[in-house]
């Protein structure tokens, strides 16, 4: 394959491409998605690890193509073979969700695993997942909540909200009210949506009514769904009226939303 006109002056050579700049590297990810994929595509094919993993995302989510799940694996899994800690985490999550390959908890713990071991945060996150759940490894919260406040320290904002569940709840750790809404705030602000629900959820209790609606209205920008209806439920039951117009107003929008997403 032959890279497009729009990137012809980036390399493809495995030397070069280990020398390649963040600003070239930009340049691939602001070109047409079927130029760039061609790309990716040369540089995967050149062995490059990051190019892999890149290829193997694009892939899974269809960028520039339909979605090739198979494929995508197959990327994913070149990549973690040559050390890459984010091809390591995604064949973690292939082999866990079933995405071009058997369902495999075990494999994928394996490559969780390894992606944690490079202090890639995903990967301490999914990890710590298994972990909280015992679904694939005996249950330990206090070493999922270890895992999850080791990837908010890096500015993970889904483990920041785990970690905050974990505080509030006491798994794993005595209840700490404090630590808790301070977790879910740093969740919220890193954009994660079951974040910004508990720090509004938490300043309502406390009476700042003004700022939990404020942050309920950020929820709906990247909620699923699923997660709207079911918080849409909740809040339609309060007897304060502004939260029950915000519940109304979520369910609506995951209603119409639910037929896309199938």
């Amino acid at each position: 394959m032959t890279a497009p006109s729009t990137l012809s002056a980036l390399p493809t050579d495995p030397p070069t491409l280990r020398r390649m700049t963040a600003a070239r590297w930009r340049a691939v990810l602001d070109a047409p998605a079927p130029d760039a994929l061609a790309w990716m595509t040369d540089a995967a094919r050149a062995g490059h690890a990051g190019a892999q993993a890149l290829l193997g995302q694009w892939l899974l989510d269809g960028r520039g193509t339909a979605p090739r799940p198979r494929d995508a694996f197959a990327w994913f899994l070149k990549a973690a073979q040559q050390g890459d800690a984010m091809g390591m985490n995604m064949a973690g999550r292939c082999y866990e969700n079933g995405w071009g390959t058997a369902r495999d908890l075990v494999a994928a713990i394996r490559w969780y695993r390894r992606a944690a071991d490079r202090n890639l945060d995903a990967g301490l996150y999914n990890l710590a997942n298994q972990l909280a759940s015992g679904e694939g490894l005996p249950r330990d919260d206090a070493a999922a909540l270890a895992l999850y406040e080791r990837a908010a320290a890096m500015g993970h904002a889904k483990s920041a909200t785990k970690a905050g569940r974990h505080h509030e709840e006491g798994r794993g750790v005595p209840v700490d009210a404090e630590a808790a809404f301070a977790r879910y705030r740093q969740g919220a602000e890193g954009g994660d949506f079951r974040g910004q629900y508990h720090v509004a959820r938490l300043l309502a209790a406390r009476g700042r009514v003004d700022e939990a609606l404020a942050w309920l209205g950020r929820v709906p920008a990247t909620a699923t769904p699923g997660f709207l209806d079911e918080v849409g439920r909740l809040l339609s039951a309060s007897p304060d009226p502004r939260f029950r117009a915000v519940g109304i107003g979520m369910r609506e929008r995951a209603a119409s939303a639910a037929p896309a997403s199938r």
